[in-house]
């Protein structure tokens, strides 16, 4: 920045000295850290805008603390807010409210991910269309947003069309087309993935979790086939500015964080705190306090640091894709099968990012005792309490809870938390099961609110 405003003090200098100057030539300075529409139409160009998408996703996804990971585990079971603010309280206890300033970031955010790796893919066609795998990487970034946007909100999301900058509003479309865009974006990307096997195995289990979500189950098991079980897509996160820290980390284990992990929060919340301490889910009693000092001494997530990777996707998600498929065949054999699939994963090595830093850790649960469960309730409980605790703030909860819901029909109340909120907050929870959007999509002359909020 010095050094552009030596160039606009020597500019306005040689034009006072000039005749004929003028106040707009003294203000006519170029910006060289401005991308302009015409400037990423080139092969350099489109790099950059791709690299944009990326940093845009991890923004969205892990690098707010409102973001995908914190937001969704704050309405679900894992984390709970500590704040003075309306805004996180009314998601902790399910009173959703449309004019909601730190989750409308969230849905900004969401939106210029997926508008800006619709417009890179545009451009990486046109001017930069090898490897074809820098196309399908955008399309996957694509596909992933959408299915946050269909695991996240209520039925009725709009999706403008962006043109050279220029946003056209796009009609709203419920829940089940959301996802079904999100399939088309990730078969688009498998389509590009060339020779990247990071593309193919990252959109591969991003099919099979949209699948999930549409209750296609067989289907979902086929499009994760392959995926090697080790694994990973994460993000990765750096102290070179705040939007790049972790702020999972952020959110969760500063000093008077906005939120806290919680345990057996609102009767059904499951006991992600136990002692002794599950390694997939470590945490550790402190005398912190909230955010609100009413909040006192707060438990504190052990799985991320500052700088720690997250997971995004992985081999072990389209493990439990496969079980999950399987558990619907609704026989003793399949459910055998399943407890059998899921000791395998808990006697297996794991590696996971390190939240000290350095090289990944490793570590192995241990088998469940017993035998596979005699009835296909107690089997699916299974099944989602191995989910929630393999993918412990990973964004993954509250997609689940709304699948219990939607494709398991249980009934809300026993899924999501309910009854009286502990203290210190005060009241009920209230009957909400996904995010509402944002008051402020009401300017847009195409949207007229949710279309339902069923689950």
């Amino acid at each position: 920045m010095t050094s552009l405003r030596r160039k606009a003090v020597s500019l306005a200098v040689a034009c006072v000295a000039a005749a004929g100057c003028t106040p707009d030539q003294i203000l006519d300075v170029t910006d060289p850290d401005i991308l302009n529409v015409e400037d990423y139409k080139t092969a350099a160009g489109a790099n950059a805008l791709r690299n944009g998408v990326l940093s845009d996703f991890q923004a969205a996804f892990s690098g707010s603390i409102d973001g995908v990971i914190v937001s969704t585990g704050n309405m679900a079971d894992e984390i709970r807010s500590t704040d003075t603010f309306e805004d996180r309280l009314s998601v902790s206890s399910r009173t959703m409210i449309e004019n909601n300033p730190a989750l409308l970031g969230t849905y900004r955010a969401l939106h210029r991910a997926r508008s800006g790796a619709e417009t890179a893919a545009g451009v990486l066609r046109a001017v930069a269309p090898e490897p074809k795998r820098n196309v399908g990487e955008v399309f996957l970034y694509k596909g992933f947003t959408e299915i946050f946007f269909g695991e996240m909100y209520c039925s009725g999301v709009g999706f403008a069309k962006n043109t050279d900058g220029v946003l056209a509003p796009g009609p709203q479309l419920t829940t089940q087309q959301v996802l079904q865009m999100a399939v088309a974006s990730l078969d688009t990307a498998l389509l590009q993935a060339d020779t990247s096997n990071f593309v193919r195995y990252a959109a591969q289990i991003g099919r099979g979790r949209a699948l999930l979500n549409l209750g296609q189950f067989a289907q979902a098991a086929t499009a994760v086939q392959g995926v090697p079980t080790t694994f990973q897509w994460l993000t990765f996160h750096s102290t070179n500015s705040g939007r790049q820290e972790n702020q999972v980390w952020g959110a969760l284990s500063v000093t008077a964080p906005r939120y806290t992990v919680i345990d057996r929060e609102g009767t059904n919340g499951l006991p992600f705190l136990q002692t002794p301490t599950d390694p997939r889910m470590p945490w550790a009693a402190t005398t912190r306090n909230g955010f609100n000092s009413l909040h006192t001494r707060l438990p504190d997530q052990r799985k991320y640091g500052r700088t720690t990777s997250i997971i995004v996707a992985d081999g072990l998600e389209a493990r439990l894709i496969e079980l999950e498929a399987r558990l619907q065949g609704g026989t003793q054999a399949d459910r055998d099968a399943v407890f059998a699939g899921l000791n395998a994963l808990r006697t297996a090595s794991r590696s996971v990012p390190n939240p000290a830093g350095g090289a990944a850790v490793s570590y192995t649960v241990g088998a469940m005792t017993g035998t596979a469960p005699t009835t296909q309730a107690a089997a699916v409980d299974m099944l989602f309490r191995e989910r929630a605790y393999w993918m412990w703030l990973t964004g993954h909860r509250l997609g689940d809870l709304r699948r219990l819901v939607r494709q398991y029909q249980r009934p809300a109340e026993s899924v999501y938390p309910t009854g009286t909120q502990a203290q210190p907050l005060t009241g009920n929870y209230g009957t909400d099961l996904n995010f509402v959007i944002p008051f402020e999509e009401r300017n847009s002359p195409t949207f007229s609110g949710c279309i339902n909020r069923n689950a």
